[in-house]
């Protein structure tokens, strides 16, 4: 059974979403601060996150940060604030996908059973299966085990970082869009989110190309999209 934190500071709220996650078999676990959240996710096996932004104390920006310091589980943000420069923050904070209130049950439901599906087929244990690794450019990777070098050193990825670029390094030399990017990795059509992708790989950037001078691995290709030389 999987373990999900839902921090929000409106109880009606926390409830309408636990209702609805546990109808699907999941665990939840609520808080109404940042403060005790953190708590829970210390004291618990937490295997995906959904957290208000606007809250008493530590709001849902810092609570994404610091749950990043420590694990790599999805994050889901929710806010009532619908800017493009709230959902980026939310996207660069580390959070894996962003929802606006007022929101439809289903719409969460699926963004949660798809981040866990990412996180699990892709990123859980597959001892028994063969190592599936790549190497491109300045890159190895190795899909199974979920392990990432850039320039010979190993880099931490969130789980939608890693597939990202397992998808560009695997199709090396195609150029693909910003939506193609999404539908490939999302496993859905593209929202209203338009900047989503390159929000992450703005962050993926900054992870495997920190102090390289300008070297690249992800490529942006302009007026069409990214792609990874072969």
């Amino acid at each position: 059974m999987y373990n999900i934190l839902v921090v929000d500071d409106e109880k009606e709220i926390a409830d309408l979403i636990e209702i609805h996650l546990t109808s699907e078999g999941y665990n939840v676990l609520k808080a109404n601060d940042g403060n005790t959240a953190l708590k829970i996710f210390e004291e618990n096996d937490i295997n995906l996150a959904i957290l208000d932004i606007m809250m008493p104390g530590i709001d849902g920006n810092e609570v994404c940060r610091n749950i990043r310091q420590s694990s790599q589980i999805p994050i889901i943000m929710l806010s009532a604030r619908d800017t493009e420069f709230d959902k980026v923050t939310g996207l660069e904070n580390g959070a894996d996908d962003y929802i606006t209130k007022p929101f439809k049950n289903l719409e969460l439901l699926a963004r949660v059973k798809s981040a866990l599906r990412r996180y699990n087929e892709l990123g859980g244990a597959n001892d028994n299966k063969h190592t599936s690794e790549l190497t491109v450019e300045n890159l190895w990777m190795d899909k199974d085990g979920r392990r990432v070098k850039a320039y010979g050193e190993f880099v931490e990825l969130t789980p939608i970082e890693f597939d990202i670029l397992y998808f560009l390094a695997s199709h090396p030399g195609v150029t693909y869009s910003t939506d193609e990017i999404f539908e490939n990795v999302w496993k859905e059509e593209v929202c209203q989110m338009s900047n989503t992708v390159m929000v992450h790989i703005r962050r993926l950037r900054a992870k495997i190309e920190k102090g390289k001078d300008g070297s690249q691995i992800i490529k942006t290709v302009w007026g069409v999209g990214y792609k990874v030389n072969k």
